[in-house]
């Protein structure tokens, strides 16, 4: 016989023996394993993010001059530093990111703008997909939750339309979980005496309360998981009163030490004014944004524009090394090495507590 002939008769008796294995074995009852799916590059970036508590978790976006996002950077081209130590890089992607998030709706807006918005949220509960979880809320004076996060497109919109937007003040809880003597981590949260229906202005000052609503809308996304973005949501005039009972920096901690950013796009008065101050501030130290529109087709357009913003961050983790951990606060910064263009991402962490 040649040796072309041993060849086949060696792998003939090969497969001989591999199909009286696998007869054996479902003449005994077992059927072969199927192997397991390999994971996929964002799942195991994902599975690293959810396991590896000591990692600092930094999504950063990256814009290009024209306010363009920028997609196609690569891992080299990232430096991050802690308190001015430069890190390595343990995880990056650009891969997207299911959402968590908290839409707080502004309920004490213009009447012309409370209708043009109430017509919007259609568009606004489909830029979600079944992925993300969303939860609806309100706020004026007190902060109002519907009820709790959801993934259903149908029950979504539904919370949105129980949610009407309105434009006057609601009364003070009476129950639930921001009723007026509730409160979160020691400090109570939409309490105070009823207002009059249209009492939007006590005293010659406006009774909205951004802060708080900012600050309680933080408690319910803390603890959703590190693996997702969790952000807040805020549609609003951005007029504020000296009324919160919760402070900027309360506030800005909270957002921070859960690793959660605020987007706002400022309708009515914050678009004539082009500001929207206490919000840009929470925008600017969570690595958010804030946009304006005027018009009912430009608040759509900004609708998906945030959350593909948000999906679709670059992500950066470390271990922190070679800096003071006695320190309260480290702070976070991000720098690239293609010239022009700018970067959005939270300026820091608490210690203790790195984003979650």
């Amino acid at each position: 016989m040649n040796s072309t002939g041993k060849w086949r008769a060696a792998l003939g008796g090969v497969g001989m023996v591999l199909l009286i294995g696998l007869w054996g074995a479902r003449a005994a009852g077992q059927e072969p394993k199927a192997a397991a799916p390999a994971q996929t590059a964002q799942e195991e970036t994902q599975a690293r993010i959810r396991g590896g508590t000591s990692l600092v978790v930094v999504p950063v976006i990256v814009k290009d001059d024209s306010g363009r996002l920028v997609d196609d950077l690569t891992r080299e081209e990232f430096r991050i530093f802690e308190d001015n130590v430069e890190q390595r890089l343990e995880v990056f992607s650009n891969d997207p990111f299911p959402l968590s998030v908290v839409l707080l709706i502004d309920n004490d807006l213009d009447p012309r703008v409370a209708q043009q918005l109430q017509e919007t949220l259609p568009v606004l509960a489909a830029s979600f997909s079944k992925s993300d979880e969303v939860c609806v809320a309100r706020f004026d004076q007190f902060f109002r939750a519907e009820k709790g996060f959801t993934s259903d497109p149908d029950e979504l919109l539904a919370q949105l339309h129980l949610a009407k937007v309105s434009s006057s003040p609601t009364p003070a809880p009476a129950s639930g979980p921001f009723a007026s003597d509730t409160k979160i981590n020691g400090i109570p949260i939409g309490g105070g005496a009823q207002a009059a229906p249209s009492a939007r202005i006590l005293h010659g000052q406006p009774t909205k309360a951004v802060d708080d609503a900012v600050f309680a809308a933080a408690q319910l996304l803390k603890d959703r998981g590190r693996e997702r973005r969790k952000f807040i949501f805020l549609i609003s005039d951005g007029v504020n009163s000296k009324l919160n009972k919760v402070s900027f920096q309360d506030t800005a901690r909270a957002l921070l030490t859960g690793g959660i950013s605020v987007y706002g796009v400022g309708v009515g008065n914050a678009f004539l004014n082009r500001r929207i101050t206490t919000v840009s501030r929470y925008a600017h130290a969570t690595g958010g944004d804030v946009f304006y529109a005027s018009k009912r087709e430009e608040v759509e357009r900004l609708y998906s524009t945030v959350t593909e913003e948000v999906r679709n961050q670059y992500t950066l983790a470390y271990a922190p090394k070679g800096t003071d951990r006695s320190l309260e606060f480290h702070a976070v910064e991000i720098r690239v090495k293609r010239p022009g263009l700018s970067i959005l991402a939270r300026d820091g962490y608490y210690s203790g507590a790195a984003p979650q």
